[in-house]
């Protein structure tokens, strides 16, 4: 029995570990500090506490112990609940919403992580009861390495080339080459377009980036992610200065404009290429032999 608490010990710390070293706050300000650090940090504690317990409870053939840990395993989709309705609650707070899609996006993600705890927590006690607690800590954070490996998705740089172009006028209209994206009245706000405005396209490698990019949630994404990392000047009632984003169905290029805080073109170009492609965005026509034709 001594053993096996070492075991587990052992185990429920690397699992923590794992869970607390994925727990950052990147410049989406998500999860915010210090509350919903301390809900996610105990989280994942239980999370690796159930995946260090398997191997203990299944050695002492305790099968009832292994039903509970499924069941308490299951009770973590509640996670995912949590952080769609308070992510959506602030969400009419957002000058650039993120978007239902970036949302959902975000709260499976959460779930997952805890899972990732739980499964590291495992396979370090799995390596603890074959080898020995060096083998438990370096097989498990092999394991925690490559299932995070395998979470990360695609940015918009992988399957999109960005440019920065200059805005086309035509009288009080604006947009990038033929796409008209806004009719502007005010002499003002156009001459702010006209001095201060950034265009970018966003071209597709592939016909799965083309329908990927035509996603309305995809789109949204990138206005959030493009104006909380660059900036916008913008505040609520000057909806002439709202960043848009629009589809040239001829070529399925994604147009932007927007007026930046910060105008460096060198920076916003790559704001743009490592803003994440939403999992429920991607579409994939060319792993089909239809869509492989149709291209063609």
């Amino acid at each position: 029995m001594f053993e096996y608490s070492r075991m587990f010990l052992l185990s429920l710390l690397l699992g923590f570990t794992v869970r607390a070293f994925m727990l950052k706050i990147d410049y989406r300000q998500f999860p915010s500090y210090p509350h919903s650090y301390a809900i996610h940090l105990t989280l994942g504690a239980i999370a690796a506490a159930l995946g260090a317990l398997v191997i203990p409870v299944l050695l002492e053939k305790e099968f009832i112990a292994v039903t509970f840990i499924t069941i308490a395993a299951q009770q973590f989709r509640d996670i995912r609940s949590m952080e769609r309705e308070s992510l959506a609650r602030v969400e009419k707070t957002e000058l650039i919403p993120r978007g239902e899609a970036y949302i959902e996006g975000i709260a499976k993600l959460f779930e997952a992580r805890n899972y990732l705890a739980l499964i590291s927590s495992f396979a370090a006690s799995l390596f603890y009861y074959y080898f020995n607690w060096l083998a438990s800590i370096i097989g498990g954070s092999i394991v925690a390495y490559i299932l995070h490996w395998f979470m990360k998705g695609p940015t918009v740089g992988d399957i999109a080339e960005v440019q920065i172009v200059d805005i086309a006028f035509k009288g009080k209209s604006i947009g990038i080459d033929e796409v008209i994206m806004m009719n502007i009245g005010e002499e003002e706000a156009l001459e702010t377009w006209n001095k201060e405005g950034v265009g970018l396209k966003i071209i597709p490698k592939d016909e799965n980036a083309r329908a990927t990019l035509a996603n309305l949630g995809q789109r949204q994404a990138i206005l959030h992610d493009l104006a909380i990392l660059m900036g916008i000047k913008l505040d609520q009632g000057l909806q002439h200065f709202s960043p848009l984003a629009r589809l040239n169905i001829d070529n399925g290029t994604l147009n932007i404009i927007f007026i930046p805080q910060e105008p460096d073109e060198i920076f916003i170009k790559k704001a743009v290429e490592r803003i994440p492609v939403l999992e429920s965005s991607q579409r994939k026509p060319l792993k089909d032999k239809i869509g492989r034709k149709a291209a063609d």
